[in-house]
């Protein structure tokens, strides 16, 4: 038997506290929570199920003396992405272990000021951290890399993440998190600290992939592009005013053997591709990087949907990695 703590009763939070009530090894040690409405709350009340006994808390403090096995960590997202780990740190170094579904995926490839504080508190605590969840945590890292041991040759692995935000309840998040309703013209969410959070947290999943592939990251490229709404648009969260943003479009990334190959998969793309080599030859590098067609894209590397690329070998040959539209 297992003593858990539910840490946050959002969406996820709050299937994740069903699932600690109903499961038979399971023991609800105690509920964090961030609305102080909340706090105070009986468990049960809060998943509709019966009385647990158990009352939510809003004080870090009250989980640390329930010293629980496990805390599993579902909060939302924060800005900057770093902010969520004083907590976590604080439950590691108690020797309390951490399941996180915000992130904790690969902390090391933040450097060591972000990775080091984390890992000096697992080892203070004799504890664990796990950045667990179906994307990033799944679909790539476990299922991708799990079927590229049936390929005798990979040159690209693809992952597509969809999201439809209209039945989201919560207008921070959409509205503040996500973005959505803002206006491009007074705050443009392809730059700045949201543009970030986001890079950050799935920065990770392509060096856990090429991590487990036995490779390394050269760089990344992240590249954002939004959709305006044509006309308002009303979602359980609110309204999304005409010309403000109704759809983000996130990272693209490609890696191929014998060099690196940028694909190109949107007009926009294309046009940043054509340009880089202009560019190139005007800095008087004009025979390291190549303009390919989207047959020879398709053909050094089995792309789909390629508009074209470009190609430079001064690189070092690594495995994939292609992952991540985000809406």
């Amino acid at each position: 038997m297992y003593r858990v703590v539910q840490w946050a009763t959002g969406s996820m939070g709050r299937t994740s506290l069903r699932r600690i009530i109903d499961h038979p090894d399971l023991e609800l040690a105690g509920v964090y929570v961030y609305d102080p409405r909340k706090a105070g709350r009986d468990a049960g009340e809060l998943v509709k199920r019966a009385e647990t006994g158990i009352r939510a808390t809003d004080r870090i403090e009250d989980i640390l003396a329930l010293q629980p096995d496990v805390v599993i960590h579902t909060p939302r997202l924060t800005d900057p992405y770093a902010a969520q780990n004083d907590p976590v740190i604080q439950l590691l170094g108690a020797g309390i272990n951490v399941i996180s579904t915000a992130g904790f995926h690969h902390p090391a490839c933040h450097g060591a000021a972000y990775a080091g504080p984390l890992l000096d508190a697992c080892q203070r605590g004799n504890s664990t951290l796990a950045g667990l969840g179906l994307n990033p945590g799944f679909v790539a890292e476990r299922v991708a890399t799990t079927l590229s041991g049936m390929c005798a040759q990979l040159s690209e692995i693809g992952c597509y993440e969809v999201a439809d935000a209209s039945s989201m309840p919560s207008p921070e998040f959409v509205f503040g998190v996500m973005g959505f309703g803002s206006d491009p013209a007074h705050r443009d969410i392809r730059q700045g600290p949201l543009a970030v959070m986001f890079e950050q947290l799935f920065m990770e999943v392509f060096h856990l992939v090429a991590d487990s592939l036995g490779t390394r990251v050269l760089r990344l490229l992240p590249e954002h592009q939004l959709t305006l709404a044509p006309c308002d648009i009303t979602i359980r969260a609110g309204v999304i005013p005409s010309g403000t943003v109704a759809a983000t479009e996130g990272w693209d990334i490609n890696w191929a053997k014998g060099g690196t190959i940028v694909a190109a998969r949107t007009p926009l793309q294309w046009a940043t591709a054509q340009q880089e080599v202009v560019d190139s030859a005007a800095w008087g590098f004009g025979a390291d990087l190549a303009l390919l067609t989207a047959d020879e894209a398709r053909a050094r590397m089995n792309a789909t949907d390629t508009l074209g690329a470009t190609y430079t070998q001064h690189c070092a040959a690594i495995q994939p990695a292609r992952l991540v539209r985000l809406l």
